[in-house]
């Protein structure tokens, strides 16, 4: 087939385009919280070790330790994270959850991830922020020489913290800038933090030429995601969930080709839609955002690589090439060196087409 050819398997949709496509499909993860995306088991051991309550049903683990399908209000929401960072208080477990992390998503077919956490969170034992940078990025290491993964960290401030500390963060992001830490993140509760706080912060990363991406727009309107790019100099978004209550600030990032870090699962989990089928993520499809769906927490929201395209896939009812082009977008937001993005989306194209002659995808019916 010729390049912009038409193939049948475009239009495959829906659950017409099976389990067995969406795992194979390149993948990124560009918006995955280290602390929210441990495996269930592997928290029940290492809090065991600790000697935290721990009952042998992981549902009675995730009732006394996670939030609920759904939990409105974000303070409550945040403090489950003292759970998982309380046993991520030393090198070696640090180790451990990246490097598994990265391998779960590996096998799901993520390409490129980038995780993102803050140091500060696990100093409880002393550990400083740059013996726990090189702890995640040993593990990160470790899975990337097992199955090729390209996995990368994103430091992250809080917004609730004094802005000292974030700025903290943000020389430490900086001070990693060239050995796999490719960003600087704010997040935590958006009401009455605004990030222009911590501009002391972003001038340093700025100045220092490292990548911005800051959690905008999930708990808070439109004005928080125009502060994050006006004042702050935000490369992506996080969430950008309400950024279509501004027509024009929205055309914005449409014509400027800001990516915005979708999480589907999360957002209905903590109550920004009250209903999945309510996301703007259509909305923006259509106005032509640059959109790539992301986990955000995949052990507090119950999710994974897969399953967040499937859900979008079923929720939106998106064709394969739209899906495909969704993928895309993520490897294009990716904060990678141009030529390393041009090679991935090349390769990922390729694996596209390959899927579909292997798949045998032409002849599968196509659905409504």
């Amino acid at each position: 087939m010729k390049l912009g050819e038409y193939r049948p398997s475009d239009l495959l949709r829906g659950r017409a385009i099976g389990d067995d496509v969406l795992r194979l499909l390149p993948k990124t993860d560009l918006h995955c919280h280290l602390d929210g995306s441990l495996r269930m088991s592997t928290f029940m051991e290492l809090g065991r070790a600790r000697g935290m309550a721990m009952p042998e049903d992981p549902e009675q683990v995730r009732a006394l330790y996670f939030p609920p399908d759904r939990q409105a209000v974000t303070l409550e929401f945040l403090r489950h994270f003292d759970h998982t960072t309380a046993v991520l208080q030393d090198e070696a477990s640090l180790t451990r959850v990246a490097q598994e992390l990265a391998e779960d998503f590996a096998a799901e077919s993520v390409w490129c991830l980038e995780v993102r956490f803050c140091p500060l969170l696990h100093g409880r034992a002393g550990l400083s922020g740059d013996r726990a940078v090189a702890a995640v990025r040993q593990g990160l290491d470790q899975a990337q020489a097992r199955t090729g993964i390209t996995a990368n960290i994103i430091v992250t401030g809080l917004r609730q913290i004094d802005p000292a500390h974030s700025l903290e963060m943000a020389r430490l992001a900086v001070a990693w800038k060239g050995r796999g830490v490719v960003a600087f993140d704010l997040a935590g509760d958006e009401s009455d933090n605004p990030p222009k706080r911590h501009a002391e912060s972003f001038y340093h990363v700025m100045n220092n030429n490292q990548n911005v991406t800051i959690h905008a727009g999930e708990g808070f309107g439109a004005a928080s995601i125009h502060q994050a790019l006006h004042r702050c100099g935000a490369n992506r978004i996080g969430h950008g969930t309400r950024l279509e209550e501004d027509p024009d600030l929205l055309a914005y990032v449409a014509n400027n080709r800001v990516p915005l870090e979708v999480c589907l699962s999360s957002n209905l989990q903590s109550c920004v839609v009250d209903d999945i089928s309510h996301h703007p993520f259509r909305h923006y499809l259509q106005k032509g955002l640059r959109v790539c769906l992301n986990t955000d927490n995949t052990l507090f929201a119950r999710t994974s690589p897969v399953g967040e395209l499937r859900l979008a896939v079923d929720t939106f009812d998106l064709t394969l090439l739209e899906t495909e082009n969704l993928l895309i977008n993520g490897f294009k937001s990716a904060f990678l060196p141009e030529r390393r993005k041009r090679e991935m989306v090349v390769a990922a194209l390729a694996r596209f087409a390959a899927l579909r002659d292997e798949l045998d995808l032409d002849r599968r019916p196509r659905g409504h």
